[in-house]
């Protein structure tokens, strides 16, 4: 039998951590900043940040840069402007990411420096706040996901029959947390004056927009409204999980959730009430008191009340309302939904369009298989195999299409590159095409 791997001095330091804000509900955590300031902890966070694969923020430096400069060295000097307090933030980059409902998303990404300072405090913050976070959050905690999530609230209403659910939406939740309730949160549990006051500057970060290599726009709509957190920064999502838990504390202190027998499972920004029949207008009414609250606003058009199982709301990438089994029998169910199918299918159109005709089979082979492993692997509960079927299909004659675009060859490639061809010669990914594959995919 194997041993375990012992724990680091880091991981040692953070297990202290989590035990005494567990064992200690109460206690406020007074000094905190020099353990910020190890460098097991800024190794760590540096290694954490560097697998996340990110590229440069505002001043263009680059992992590839400071690794040429020495990673050690460089370490050593954040580790000293940590120290000494002379550490100055420099501001986000601004992109903007499509939203699958054909908007755009900001995100703004940090300078590195910023990135492995900000994940050396969540690194050091989250083991306190994990023993306070209620277990119906499931977004950006260890050991819990989004498919947990999913089974949660399949659950409350397959077993509990709580089947009228509201299945609601914030704007811009990220973007619209109040500044001074949000530390309040933090400070309930945190006393370090010098922690507080960097994650104050943090999520007040100044923004700017490159149009080229010239900046075309600098805004400080965070520090002039004392509203958001920085999304794509280190620091958002726990700052986000802290303030979602507000929402949850209210409605089990209000008597919500036992009263009108409504549960909620969250995850990051996206939520759903799970509540008996006959009280889900009530529950409506009295989320939409609290969030506003807190401050929070909430998106009338895509929120709304779901009576199973003659309806069905979407959550998580899944579609949870009425299936049928072979024999006709109706009963609730979860499979993936359109939007989630379109989405990958859009990804297998990218990465097989004319753009990468210079690129060798095997490269769109292996980015095709991590795309589609990647999805199959969330989407396997349910009845799945229509949908694999759809997206191995569409997949197969994508790929056949671009090899004789790419070889300059005539038709469509139905007969040059048949689906054998695919699978056997360049290794193409083959989805399971029926419950004994899908049963052994699982294991």
């Amino acid at each position: 039998m194997s041993l375990a791997t012992p724990l680091s001095s880091f991981e040692k330091l953070q297990n202290a951590l989590h035990v005494k804000a567990k064992t200690e509900p109460k206690y406020r955590f007074y000094s905190l900043w020099d353990k910020i300031c190890r460098s097991d902890v800024l190794s760590a966070a540096y290694d954490r940040c560097r697998a996340n694969k990110g590229v440069a923020g505002f001043d263009g430096v680059s992992f590839d840069d400071i690794e040429k400069q020495g990673k050690e060295q460089w370490l050593g000097t954040l580790q000293a402007e940590l120290r000494d307090k002379t550490y100055k933030l420099q501001p986000l980059l601004r992109v903007w990411i499509p939203k699958a409902n054909g908007g755009q998303r900001p995100l703004g990404i940090a300078t590195i420096k910023d990135r492995v300072a900000q994940l050396a405090c969540m690194l050091i913050l989250e083991p306190i706040f994990e023993a306070d976070l209620p277990p119906n959050q499931y977004g950006f905690r260890r050991s819990l996901d989004a498919k947990l999530a999913l089974r949660r609230a399949f659950y409350h209403i397959t077993k509990y029959g709580r089947t009228e659910v509201v299945d609601a939406d914030l704007s811009d939740y990220f973007s619209s947390i109040p500044h001074g309730p949000l530390m309040k949160c933090v400070s309930r549990r945190i006393a370090d004056g010098q922690i507080l006051a960097i994650l104050k500057l943090w999520i007040e970060m100044p923004v700017v927009e490159r149009n080229g290599r010239k900046l075309s726009r600098i805004t400080t709509e965070a520090k002039d409204t004392h509203r958001g957190t920085p999304q794509g920064s280190p620091c958002s999502p726990l700052l986000a999980n802290l303030y979602f838990r507000r929402f949850i504390l209210a409605w089990d202190k209000f008597g919500y959730s036992e009263e009108l027998d409504a549960k909620i499972v969250n995850y990051a920004d996206d939520f759903v009430i799970c509540i008996r029949p006959g009280s889900g207008e009530q529950a409506m009414k009295s989320m939409r008191q609290l969030m506003n609250r807190l401050g929070l606003q909430i998106n009338e058009k895509k929120t709304r009340l779901v009576s199973l199982p003659t309806g069905e709301f979407d959550f998580l990438g899944y579609t949870v309302g009425r299936q049928y089994k072979l024999q006709g029998q109706p009963f609730i169910g979860t499979k993936p939904s359109k939007r989630s199918v379109q989405k990958v299918m859009a990804k297998i159109h990218d990465e097989t369009s004319v753009r990468w005709n210079m690129t060798t089979p095997e490269e769109r082979v292996l980015q095709l298989n991590r795309i589609v492993r990647g999805w199959a692997n969330y989407f396997n509960q349910g009845p799945v195999l229509s949908e694999y079927r759809k997206i191995q299909g569409y997949m197969n004659r994508r790929l056949q299409l671009w090899l004789v675009r790419k070889f300059k060859q005539r038709g469509r490639g139905y007969r040059q590159y048949p689906d054998n061809t695919l699978y056997e010669k360049y290794g193409l990914i083959k989805l399971p095409a029926n419950r004994a594959e899908l049963s052994r995919a699982k294991t």
